[in-house]
């Protein structure tokens, strides 16, 4: 407790207080999760329970057959762990990492075994989930955990063909047993799951049931209006998340499509809020893609499954263009002549949803056409725990640190973070300012800034972004302003980042000014900081396919006293000569 002390010890007054409530409902919540976990086990059940299954719904999500034989020989991997079960069942060992154990107990590798689909595979689903309900999950608390009940259950309903078929009426029986209370449980748990996606893919999961269960009607209308209440809350107007992580678009989209055609399929009509939160976030997929396809790392966002992301976006008939301006969800997008930024403009999203909440404000990525050039680290799609408190600091953004310290303040306790499932952000900018226009030339503007520095330093930080018409010319300029009198002498120092894709290849001119980029196409970028000097070091790309990769990063180092504004220029060497180096006293070439 003592880090969580620390941490409220420097937070204000209504952070102090909003933290404290915060905390009580956490731990309000670990005890009823226990209180309520026999239920899973010791409800009875009644009569009128569903003896059969209507509908099964389709899993968009990729299976790989491949899978399956490793399954049968009782090879796991998740999360980048292996277990090797021999004759134990899986449910039985020790889990190697908390990611493994959420996995296993989500069953979605069931898709696996149906992918392959003979009679082996079949015999095998059944005997894993026989073996889960025999053993009644109370050797592991993650299986409780209602997301993790959530996902098991959809799992489960979506993959009945495969688990069902060919199976005698006593195991149809004991699995339509398990699955009831599951739902049962889950109907109670739901409203106190953690804030974000658990919550909402627990309402989720309800509904499923609901739709899919015999002997579910009476309680269809209360899940749809709980379900609605939960989409209206989470998805933005413009179609982003709660979180703000990118990534959770994809994650809700894979299961809100079946949902809308389980709707359909048994003549019901569906909510409002589900087609429209689906309507609004199909063109924020479009928002958060560069080039390349891939999304910009934000938030939590890690490698981008472009294969999931296709075939939901095959379900866009309307193909919406995507807004530039997504001011509720914290973004803006600026994009000519196939050069993209995507750049971070919003403050932390609600404690109770911030425990993937990055310290990236004012951070910005820029692609050209299918090349990915500055970009944030993002978090590795395995093994994200020894990368999280990494990846989330400011400096694993391509923006400004002041004094090696995050615009937001986090959790340190580790037994807070371990009852709370994770670190959720207890401080940051309040303030973020945001104004766009478009110069005489046709040239975007984007003027910023943020106050997540000024209770600390009393810094507030202002960045410009200027791209011109034919997107061949980034120029830039950061700006750091005392909040009252001046910045003091010994918190002054700041580090200006561009974090490189690994793609790209850097090196700094001679005058040390400067660098040359050179992208995989062969396109070659200049980066110029003018007056400034500029240092290349190591950096890590977190977000790649085949895990974490080395690659370079561009930084600027001063004191804010001495130097209160840095201008910089990335530019297509093809289409734009380097510029000619600029003195502190001329005018910025941003408009005024």
């Amino acid at each position: 407790m003592r880090g969580a002390y620390a941490s409220m010890s420097r937070a204000s007054v209504a952070e102090r207080t909003r933290l404290s409530v915060f905390l009580a409902r956490g731990m309000a919540r670990k005890l009823l999760g226990r209180l309520t976990g026999f239920s899973l086990v010791g409800l009875p059940f009644f009569p009128g329970a569903p003896d059969r299954l209507l509908i099964a719904p389709q899993d968009l999500r990729t299976a790989d057959s491949t899978r399956a034989s490793e399954i049968y020989a009782g090879r796991f991997s998740f999360g980048g762990k292996v277990v090797v079960c021999d004759a134990r069942s899986p449910f039985e060992v020790k889990p190697p990492s908390e990611d493994w154990s959420v996995a296993l107990h989500g069953f979605s590798w069931l898709r696996h075994l149906r992918a392959a689909d003979s009679g082996i595979t079949r015999a095998n689903a059944r005997a894993l989930v026989d073996e889960w309900i025999s053993l009644r999950n109370s050797r592991d608390a993650a299986a409780r955990r209602p997301e993790v009940t959530a996902r098991r259950i959809i799992s489960w309903i979506s993959q009945a063909p495969l688990v069902l078929d060919d199976s005698d009426v006593r195991f149809y029986r004991r699995f339509l047993r398990s699955l009831t209370r599951q739902v049962r449980h889950l109907r109670h748990t739901a409203p106190d799951a953690r804030d974000g996606m658990p919550r909402l893919l627990s309402m989720i999961a309800v509904m499923y049931a609901s739709l899919c269960m015999a002997n579910q009607a009476r309680h269809i209308k209360a899940a749809t209006k709980r379900l609605s209440d939960e989409l209206e809350r989470q998805i933005l107007p413009d179609g982003g998340h709660l979180s703000r992580n990118p990534g959770a678009l994809i994650e809700l989209l894979v299961d809100l499509l079946p949902l809308r055609q389980i709707f359909t399929a048994r003549n019901v009509q569906p909510p409002a809020a589900l087609m429209h939160a689906i309507d609004r976030m199909m063109p924020m997929l479009r928002f958060f893609r560069h080039g390349d396809g891939n999304f910009a790392l934000f938030n939590g966002m890690g490698p981008t499954r472009s294969d999931l992301l296709s075939t939901i976006l095959a379900y866009d008939d309307a193909r919406g263009t995507p807004v530039a301006n997504a001011a509720h969800s914290g973004y803006q997008r600026l994009e000519a002549g196939g050069t993209v930024i995507i750049m971070d403009t919003g403050p932390p999203p609600p404690m109770p949803a911030s425990q993937e909440a990055h310290a990236g404000c004012l951070s910005f990525e820029l692609s050209a056409k299918f090349n990915r050039i500055v970009v944030n680290c993002g978090l590795p799609a395995t093994g994200r725990d020894g990368w999280r408190q990494v990846a989330r600091a400011t400096s694993a953004h391509s923006t400004v640190t002041f004094n090696d310290v995050s615009s937001c303040r986090f959790i340190e306790s580790g037994p807070i973070r371990r009852m709370l499932q994770g670190a959720p952000i207890i401080g940051g900018p309040r303030n973020v300012e945001i104004s766009r226009d478009e110069g005489e030339d046709g040239a975007l503007v984007l003027r910023t800034s943020h106050d997540g520095y000024a209770d600390n330093f009393g810094v507030i930080h202002h960045r410009a972004l200027m791209l011109s018409a034919d997107g061949s010319r980034l120029d830039g300029e950061d700006m750091f302003n005392a909040v009252r009198g001046e910045i003091a002498a010994t918190e002054d120092q700041f580090a200006l980042r561009f974090h490189l894709h690994p793609s790209v290849k850097a090196n700094r001119l001679q005058d040390s000014h400067g660098a040359m980029l050179m992208l995989p196409n062969k396109e070659v970028w200049t980066f110029n900081a003018y007056e400034d000097r500029i240092e290349i070091e190591e950096s890590v790309y977190l977000a790649g396919n085949d895990g974490p990769r080395r690659t370079l990063q561009l930084v600027i180092y001063g004191r804010a006293r001495n130097v209160s504004r840095v201008q910089w220029t990335f530019a297509m060497i093809a289409a734009s000569p380097l510029p000619a180096r600029r003195g502190r006293g001329e005018e910025p070439k941003l408009p005024s």
